[in-house]
């Protein structure tokens, strides 16, 4: 189930250096980090760093509209009258924004929570031959869900359904490459065809521990094709934008962190794929960003099992100040909805009375990447980032209450399970481009100053 909830009942994730106190006067408290601190964070599980949250903090007052206590009053009577319960917290604060007046949005099929099916899905195509491929291919997980090698049975009959699919609809599949691209397309379809081959060997000769990597290679065949079929970059940012930093593309970095205390744990590496497709304006100020090597050598900021975030500088600026300008660099809340060909800027979907719209880049993926901003400035995001670990009553993935409020615009593609052994203090050691960083127009780092 999917609860929207008014800003009464949970908290942001935003950038301010002060947090703000508990308010006692609301009648319940959510389990989510509050980003509205620098150097503040909240106990919230045994491997979490906990500090007191500052008594001089001055509680920010908003007014209660009618309407709004009103639709308080039915979430709270629906909630006791058979509603799941939710995970409220004594620790977390209550915020208010505009009412939400629907408490539930119906979900078609399971939620995807794969990161590189969601990167998958989210390419701008419509190249229903590839899709019918593709979605066999990602249902042999499900089929290994089957204890011992029964589940061989179900991953051949996904295999015959993909090598069907690719037989059948080669022809389309190759019509929809981009011409610039055809003889590189060409060539990863024959080789997913031989993989498929492959892979049916593995099935016949009983091998369940080969299953998954064989699928996971012939998946990223079908991504590569797929990524083929984008013919430069789909849409115009608008004007206001234009001369900021943007990824009209895809980027990969790596991020390597050196993690302290942990036996288990030292080094470890965490591959992020960046969407310039679905959040150009957000991942072009990342990928610059990283380019100027703003992010080595910083701590992680906050660990609490819930997210990670880092990006806060040193000193009284809470985001990047470009040195040839002397000025902070903020970004626009950019979100591109499901079915439209150009994200949406300055407004959450919440405000643009788009209850119900899916998002292209949601927050499903354990290691979902999104851009924190001030929590009533819609428009302020600059440096701090976090990663979403913890699944909740208010985060299932597909409908929850992150979605359409904050910018995503990546995914931990490898070794996103390490994220949740990062604590307070780990240190970013390096992250870097490995790819894509000639689909960033407009780079600042080049400048001197």
């Amino acid at each position: 189930m999917s609860s929207f909830i008014n800003h009464h009942f949970y908290p942001s994730v935003c950038t301010s250096k002060h947090a703000l106190p508990i308010n006692p006067t609301s009648p319940f408290y959510l389990g989510i980090p509050n980003f509205r601190q620098k150097s503040r964070f909240m106990h919230l599980t045994p491997r979490c760093f906990s500090r007191q949250i500052d008594p001089l903090d001055k509680q920010k007052k908003r007014s209660f509209s009618v309407k709004e206590c009103a639709i308080s009053l039915a979430l709270a009577a629906a909630l006791i009258s058979g509603v799941p319960s939710l995970s409220w917290e004594r620790h977390a604060e209550a915020l208010t924004s505009p009412v939400l007046p629907d408490l539930a949005v119906l979900i078609s099929g399971p939620p995807i929570k794969d990161p590189e099916a969601l990167l998958r899905y989210a390419l701008p195509i419509d190249n229903k031959a590839i899709r019918e491929v593709q979605k066999p291919l990602e249902d042999i997980t499900e089929s290994l869900r089957v204890a011992g090698l029964k589940a061989l049975d179900s991953v051949e009959r996904n295999l015959k359904q993909a090598s069907r699919a690719l037989k059948n609809g080669k022809s389309l599949i190759i019509a929809g490459l981009a011409e610039s691209k055809k003889d590189r397309g060409v060539e990863l379809l024959d080789k997913l065809e031989a993989g498929m081959g492959e892979l049916q060997q593995i099935v016949e000769n009983r091998n369940r521990e080969g299953v998954a990597p064989k699928q996971r290679e012939l998946l990223q065949y079908v991504g590569s094709v797929e990524e083929d079929m984008v013919d430069g970059f789909p849409y115009e940012v608008p004007e206001e934008y234009q001369t900021m930093p943007l990824l009209k593309g895809r980027a990969v970095v790596e991020m390597k962190v050196k993690v302290k205390d942990n036996p288990n744990v030292d080094n470890c590496v965490f591959r992020i794929v960046l969407d310039g497709y679905n959040a150009p304006v957000t991942a072009g100020n990342f990928l610059d960003l990283v380019e100027r090597h703003f992010y080595d050598g910083m701590e992680i900021q906050r660990a609490d099992g819930f997210v990670v975030q880092t990006g806060d500088p040193e000193g009284p600026a809470e985001g990047f100040i470009d040195p040839s300008t002397e000025k902070p660099r903020t970004i626009p809340l950019e979100i591109m909805v499901e079915g439209e060909k150009v994200p949406v800027y300055g407004s959450t979907l919440e405000e643009l009375g788009l209850y119900k719209a899916q998002t292209k880049l949601p927050f499903n993926a354990f290691g979902t990447m999104a851009m924190a901003r001030e929590e009533f400035e819609n428009n302020s995001g600059s440096s701090q980032i976090f990663w979403l670990l913890k699944e909740s009553e208010l985060t299932p993935s597909n409908a929850n209450i992150l979605d359409g409020r904050y910018a995503v615009f990546g995914y931990v593609t490898d070794n996103q399970d390490y994220l949740a052994d990062l604590k307070v203090g780990d240190v970013i050691e390096s992250v870097q481009a490995v790819s894509g960083v000639d689909n960033l127009v407009n780079p600042t780092y080049k400048i001197a100053g």
